[in-house]
């Protein structure tokens, strides 16, 4: 059983490095809003972010469950404070597509947090894998080499990698997810721009706050009590998505994407 779950997290591993074909520098994808979202339909665990518009800084972070398709959704314990990225709200790319004319699109280094439908891809963190055994989803340790790739120039653009295992790195900006406060002790990938557009936005996490709660440069942060106790209830069997809106725009698209109904802020 041991050498089986070594094999899953070395195919995970391989998965999250593995250059993509599908990056192209002169790529530019329209702007599109997909007015439905299939894998909603077939989602039983969904963590939704909201804020009151597009500029604010504080998030409410719910986690909603289901038995199944057609099922009622129920929220599981109270909204928690977040923060997002320090601008806001910006159109990410996702399930969703990617966004609608007359609000902002998220860019590389716009310190804005992607709006819309994403996949999780993978939880990460400094514990050894022998130590999360609690964990109903994939998980990538974070090492001295382990780096978030952000010049959209790489072939590993959008990705964390181990720089120990490349060869020939071929980037000229990154961060090392061991020296940043703390912040990514424990955290979850977020699948945005997972098919590398360069310059879309890369490396969005769910990930702890630090001292500042002024805002980060563009993931979704919150305590370590409260992504805690998210983690510990991931479970892949559940296809779990998040959702990252406005309120308004989550308001206006609820009844097209069948997203359940939630407090109010």
């Amino acid at each position: 059983m041991r050498r089986l779950a070594e094999l899953v997290l070395t195919v995970y591993w391989l998965r999250m490095i593995e250059p993509s074909a599908a990056a192209d520098l002169h790529s530019d994808p329209p702007l599109a809003l997909r007015y439905s979202v299939p894998q909603i339909l077939t989602c039983r665990q969904l963590i939704v972010v909201t804020t009151k518009d597009w500029n604010d800084v504080n998030a409410s972070v719910r986690v909603l469950e289901r038995a199944g398709t057609g099922h009622p959704w129920r929220e599981v314990g109270n909204p928690v404070p977040g923060v997002i990225g320090r601008r806001g709200f910006a159109w990410g790319v996702g399930l969703h597509g990617t966004g609608e004319t007359g609000a902002p699109r998220k860019k590389e280094g716009d310190q804005r947090s992607p709006a819309g439908v994403f996949r999780l891809y993978a939880v990460f963190g400094m514990a050894s894998p022998d130590r999360i055994g609690f964990l109903r989803f994939p998980y990538v340790q974070v090492t001295s080499t382990t780096q978030a790739i952000d010049d959209p120039h790489s072939r590993y653009y959008n990705r964390i990698v181990d720089r120990a295992a490349i060869k020939h790195p071929d980037w000229s900006s990154s961060e090392s997810m061991l020296r940043v406060g703390g912040r990514y002790r424990f955290g979850v990938m977020i699948e945005h721009n997972w098919s590398k557009i360069p310059g879309f936005g890369s490396c969005i996490f769910l990930h702890v706050w630090g001292h500042e709660r002024g805002g980060t440069a563009g993931c979704t942060a919150m305590s370590s009590a409260a992504l805690m106790h998210l983690l510990y209830r991931l479970d892949t069997e559940k296809n779990p998505l998040i959702v990252q809106l406005p309120l308004p725009e989550y308001d206006r698209l609820k009844q097209a994407w069948d997203l359940p109904v939630i407090s109010p802020q």
